[in-house]
């Protein structure tokens, strides 16, 4: 047979497995029942609605500036995030369109949850598959996931496709043939490049295979096979930082080092995380006693191995909620199956309180970030510090206008760039007032650095302001020679006075950055 031929045929064997698990899903969640399917569409409707309904969050602008500036990878993520909605951001998209790519994402998890839930389960009914998705569809901070596109939200995804496979390959007959390593090597490689976290995922399929296997799996030819894929995949991000000078690698240590270790505040991490993803969830660490599959309670350490590093970190300050998602995510599947076993047990009491709890913190969540606070959250002055603190969720709301109109106000008064005093302000500005270049004037390294630099000693600017995060206008050593206010412009939201932008017009800059929050001492 021609070369060529055998090769084009070795790598369509290697994508047979990923097809066969389409299939199979797919076939899965369709001969689901009525409910699972309604759940999902539920679930689905209620992402598109919000998405549509809300501004850009910080980090989502902040990860579709890098579809907007392609490159290798980036100072603080990989480039993945960036990558998946360059297409959309080429053609100039709504943000309505560039959020289904995160809807369906989170669609295509609960669906491999679903089918991983069913697989494991004993009593293959569509019980434990229900009961893993409506955990997901309970867990208030995924529907954050499913409706904004993060680094998290992609290897959600890539860690349900990694223990599936890791469940095809511990068995002794899958485990010799090439293409389950291959498409392992691929998703090992995608999750790389996604987020610096998805590392704490190999260990979880190494102990498996192990269990499996034993030592003898060592000298199977196609583990190297896939190791190898996995590295080329990734190569983008050293190639990038070899370029950089390492940057993103170094930030990235010092972030996960933090500061002083508190056991404190590893416990205030461990109660958010039972507020933000809910204590339905851990019925999976029952529910993987209760597995039909051989060497399933291995499986659970995609689960403990991330959550515990990432518990430990937490002691450094450095742990955000969000981060431990693909843990609890690969929990699902077994909290699928100790529910199913609770309910039919006579729990059904303490899971339906649960149940409805979760619920309604969803739709509380989810509602604040509809009406921007309202109406728990009024203050439309929070300067972001301890004696005026800001409200959370009017992040959401009123920055496009304001893009707009720093690029309206630029062009009358000649100006070429829009500064900002605290990098979280830049990313949507960055997005909405494109092309104008962002400068960040404070003393600190980030992707804006790269993408626009300093703002250079002696220019000028427009220098906008929000009044969630307050700061006082720079002038003199540390700050502009001059600095006129052109507009104020109100947020909206049920009628009422959300937030405020200050536009103001500057000149001569001192090259010495020093911001001060209003009213801080």
């Amino acid at each position: 047979m021609d070369q060529a031929l055998q090769m084009q045929q070795f790598r369509l064997r290697g994508f047979v497995p990923l097809y066969r698990l389409h299939l199979h899903s797919t076939s899965s969640i369709f001969a689901a029942p009525p409910k699972v399917r309604l759940l999902l569409m539920l679930a689905c409707a209620l992402h598109f609605t919000l998405g549509a309904s809300l501004g850009l969050s910080v980090d989502e602008a902040h990860y579709a500036l890098y579809a907007a500036h392609p490159d290798w990878s980036y100072f603080d993520h990989p480039p993945l995030v960036g990558w998946s909605q360059w297409p959309l951001v080429a053609l100039n998209a709504p943000t309505w369109l560039l959020r289904l790519i995160p809807e369906l994402l989170w669609l295509s998890t609960a669906v491999l949850v679903h089918a991983v839930a069913e697989r494991l389960a004993t009593n293959r009914n569509g019980q434990a598959g229900f009961w893993a998705v409506l955990t997901l569809s309970l867990a208030p901070l995924l529907h954050i996931l499913g409706i904004g596109l993060l680094p998290d939200t992609l290897l959600v995804f890539w860690t349900v496709l990694i223990l599936w496979l890791t469940l095809n390959l511990m068995d002794a007959q899958t485990v010799q043939r090439p293409g389950p390593w291959l498409a392992m090597g691929v998703a090992l490689g995608l999750a790389g490049l996604s987020k610096y976290t998805a590392i704490l995922e190999v260990p979880a399929v190494a102990v498996c295979l192990l269990a499996a296997h034993g030592w003898r799996v060592l000298g199977n030819r196609w583990l190297w096979m896939a190791l190898a894929v996995a590295l080329v995949l990734v190569m983008p991000v050293a190639y990038w930082n070899h370029a950089n000078h390492w940057i993103s690698f170094t930030y990235q240590a010092k972030h996960g080092a933090g500061g002083g270790w508190q056991a404190t505040q590893v416990l205030q991490f461990l109660v958010l995380q039972l507020l933000v993803f809910g204590p339905l969830l851990l019925w999976g660490l029952a529910g993987a006693h209760h597995s039909a599959a051989v060497g399933a309670r291995a499986i659970v350490l995609f689960f403990v191995v991330p959550f515990a590093v990432l518990a430990v970190l937490s002691g450094g300050g450095t742990s955000l909620p969000h981060w431990t998602a693909p843990a609890w995510v690969a929990l699902a599947p077994f909290a699928g199956i100790g529910l199913a076993r609770a309910w039919s047990g006579g729990r059904r009491w303490a899971i339906g309180l649960i149940a409805v709890a979760q619920g309604l913190l969803c739709v509380i969540a989810l509602g604040l970030m509809l009406t921007g606070g309202y109406p728990l959250m009024t203050n439309a002055s929070g300067q972001g510090n301890g004696t005026a603190p800001s409200n959370p969720f009017a992040d959401l709301h009123g920055w496009a206008q304001a893009g707009a109109q720093a690029r309206a106000l630029a062009a009358q008064q000649g100006l070429t760039s829009v500064s900002v005093q605290n990098w979280t302000l830049a990313s949507r500005l960055g997005w909405y007032a494109r092309p104008l270049p962002v400068h960040v004037l404070e003393d600190r390294f980030d992707q804006f650095d790269l993408w626009a630099g300093d703002l250079p000693a002696g220019a000028s600017t427009l220098l906008v302001d929000w009044s969630q995060l307050g700061y006082t206008v720079p002038l003199g050593e540390h700050g502009f020679a001059e600095c006129k206010l052109l507009e104020s412009q109100d947020v909206l939201r049920l009628g009422r006075v959300n937030s405020s932008f200050r536009f103001y017009a500057c000149h001569g800059w001192s090259g010495l950055p020093q911001p001060r929050l209003a009213g801080a001492p």
